[in-house]
């Protein structure tokens, strides 16, 4: 009763949750989206240097984010990339000095905070001419603009960026009066047209005054008050925001170390100096500020203004366009050649496929699929490489993987069906193993999972898995059928890179910037050049004599001898695929380096997926497995020891997963190890005949466009 009444709610609930319905709901999804988020930047300006520098709030308790664009977190070489040849000045109070230490930290992290109180610091890069001086200017006053006018009268010393900011010593020394205020107001006016000029060649920041902590501060620095700050802080707003050109002041206001310091100046420790944390953050919300449109990072989307589209881009959006055209043409002129709608499978969520194609397709077909794939390509545009979408840098929290996680595998149980066939690793299971792992490899990503290294190691061997998969599919393919022509090469090579390539033409990306597929590619090649170089061995050959099952084992041993020489030396590899063309296809952002960290991580999991193909496809033939339907694929005895075995070796990867310290010390093992957690899910998923007998059509229909997703 209980299996009628659940098979009956199931076909209820297929009756209107379809995949037709599912792609609606996403396009209205995506339309309010894109609305909103053109309303927000329209209505909330779409400056998003300005929102770097004004607003942000803490993911956590360490990471700041930006109002609507992602902040770079910038290494030390990218930094001295940026700077080279450039001076930076820091003018101001010890507030400043401390901004100062955290920006140079950036530029050497090795650097101590060791210079004289009071007192002008400088420092140098000699290896890329990098020049940043603190300047001790505790007051707004005539010292201040002094300096300043001798910078716009000498080119020479002149600094590429100024960083200035100063109030609490005006505070401090005249016990907060209304006349020091007004005074502020008038030598800053002083000062403000100066600031202007050197803008014109450079960039200029003003730091708006952080809080304090009134409850912790000394005897002689209680009257710098927070109210006393903020009466500074809008004084400052006023004479700079009096002071703009065409509606825009050229001097740039940093307003969100501020911000931070809000919730974090209660961990100060004399109430007036920010805790490192926070003053890191104003460091490198300069550095992306001053950076990012140089360098152009790909994760830090602030401050960077749209690149032009290429020609590769202006054409593609004229083929897409194009094609719009002639099927519009096409209906208005009546040529419409239409299928019967074919009903959906409520059971599987899939339509069903007619065993004769009625009717041909019509000419509107193709132009159809162009202009479907024209909009999407078009959404990933918008997505990745316009500024449309207000954007978030990824922070990991547990309940931003494992909730979705929990969801989808809820849905997964619940579209469970019966197999149509009941062998050792079939089509279906196939399928359902590449969705199920993509959908949790696309949670991982969206979520920045990588942070967490249980997670990560975890998901790095799904990653050798569908890795050992396209050894065990093309192998078990070319064993069986023996089809080595060059039509069935080009089929899975144009199958593999039809949707990547058309990604990197119309993103104006790499080709190894969409690594996996470039991996799955070589490995295909690979595949196919060890098993189609003579002698060409395949079942039919093998079942003449055995020592053709000699031969494969051979073929796999230099195989595997060809994978340990490329490892062995990272300059020898690379060396190898530095050269034209391999380069063109293997490197990124003019580094091989990439390519060789994600081919060297799963180099083992392919032949291992060969090697079990070869294994599991002589035992079939030999019918030593039993896979009928419901029958346990090994003896009883036999059976329960290798499930008991899979299950340890399962809690026994997990708990030492959680126990590695860096990725590093993690992924050096990671290759000979992946494979034993591979086959103890393969044992626990195929030996129990009632296991094999069910599948999952949800995760299977994921695993028929797992490239894709």
């Amino acid at each position: 009763m209980a299996v009628l009444a659940y098979s009956l709610g199931k076909r209820e609930i297929n009756q209107h949750f379809t995949i037709k319905n599912a792609k609606l709901i996403s396009l209205v999804a995506v339309i309010l989206l894109l609305v909103f988020h053109t309303a927000s930047r329209y209505y909330g300006g779409g400056d998003s240097c300005e929102w770097l520098l004004s607003r942000g709030r803490y993911l956590g308790e360490n990471v700041w984010q930006p109002y609507g664009c992602m902040m770079h977190k910038y290494k030390s070489i990218e930094a001295k990339t940026c700077l080279a040849k450039k001076r930076v000045a820091f003018v101001g109070d010890s507030r400043i000095r401390q901004l100062f230490y955290s920006f140079i930290k950036i530029i050497d992290p090795e650097r101590r905070e060791d210079g004289n109180k009071h007192e002008d610091i400088s420092f140098e890069d000699e290896s890329s001419s990098v020049n940043v001086d603190f300047l001790w200017y505790p007051e707004a006053n005539n010292s201040m603009k002094e300096r300043l006018i001798s910078w716009t009268h000498e080119a020479s010393a002149k600094p590429d960026v100024v960083i200035l900011g100063a109030a609490t010593w005006s505070i401090k020394l005249h016990s907060g009066s209304s006349e020091t205020l007004q005074q502020y107001k008038v030598n800053l006016t002083a000062i403000v047209m100066h600031l202007e000029k050197l803008a014109d060649n450079g960039e200029v920041y003003w730091v708006l005054q952080d809080p304090v902590n009134e409850e912790v501060l000394s005897e002689n620095r209680k009257m710098i008050t927070n109210r006393q700050l903020e009466l500074y802080n809008e004084a400052a707003v006023d004479v700079l925001n009096s002071s703009k050109r065409n509606s825009r002041s050229r001097v740039k206001l940093l307003a969100a170390s501020r911000q931070a310091a809000l919730e974090t100046i209660t961990q100060s420790d004399d109430g007036l100096h920010l805790p490192e944390s926070t003053r890191n953050v104003g460091a490198m919300v300069l550095m992306n500020s001053v950076c990012n449109k140089l360098l152009r990072p790909i994760d830090g989307s602030c401050c960077q203004m749209l690149p032009p589209p290429n020609l590769l881009q202006k054409l593609s959006a004229c083929f897409f366009l194009g094609s719009a055209l002639v099927l519009l043409i096409l209906h208005v002129l009546g040529k419409n050649h239409h299928r019967r709608p074919v009903p959906p499978d409520v059971e599987s969520l899939e339509e069903k496929k007619p065993a004769i194609a009625a009717v041909a397709l019509g000419p509107k077909a193709p132009f159809q699929a162009l202009c479907r794939m024209g909009i999407i390509m078009g959404y990933f545009y918008l997505c990745d490489r316009a500024d449309v979408f207000m954007k978030e840098q990824k922070f990991y929290t547990h309940s931003s993987f494992f909730i979705p996680l929990i969801y989808i595998f809820v849905l997964g149980v619940f579209y469970s069906e019966n197999s149509k066939e009941t062998k050792l690793l079939n089509r279906e299971q196939t399928d359902e193993w590449k969705g199920w792992m993509q959908l949790v490899i696309l949670i991982y990503h969206i979520s920045g999972a990588s942070a967490f290294i249980p997670v990560y190691m975890h998901v790095r061997v799904l990653v050798a898995a569908y890795l050992f998969q396209t050894g065990y599919g093309h192998f078990s393919f070319f064993w069986l059928k023996g089809d080595f022509g060059l039509y069935r090469v080009c089929q899975v090579l144009f199958r593999l890179n039809f949707l990547v390539l058309v990604l990197c033409v119309v993103m104006d990306r790499a080709y190894q910037f969409y690594y996996f597929v470039p991996l799955v590619t070589f490995w295909f090649v690979i595949i196919y050049a060890t098993l189609a170089m003579w002698p060409q061995i395949l079942q039919k050959k093998a079942n003449n004599s055995g020592m053709w099952h000699l031969g494969v084992l051979a073929k796999l041993l230099c195989l595997l001898l060809f994978i340990c020489v490329f490892a062995f030396s990272q300059g020898f590899f690379e060396s190898i695929f530095s050269v034209w063309p391999f380069s063109k296809l293997f490197e990124l952002n003019g580094s091989i380096h990439e390519w060789w960290f994600r081919w060297k991580l799963d180099r083992f999991a392919v032949i291992h997926g060969m090697l079990f193909a070869f294994i599991n496809l002589v035992l079939q033939k030999r019918q030593v497995l039993s896979e009928g339907k419901g029958e346990a694929l090994f003896s009883a005895k036999i059976s329960n020891l290798l499930l008991f075995l899979s299950v340890v070796s399962f809690i026994t990867y997990s708990v030492w997963a959680s126990s590695c310290k860096t990725k590093t010390e993690c992924n050096e093992m990671h290759p000979y190890i992946s494979v034993v957690q591979i086959l103890a899910f393969i044992l626990i998923r195929n030996i129990p005949g009632y296991a094999r007998s069910i599948y999952s059509s949800f995760f299977a229909w994921f695993g028929k466009i797992s490239l894709e997703v």
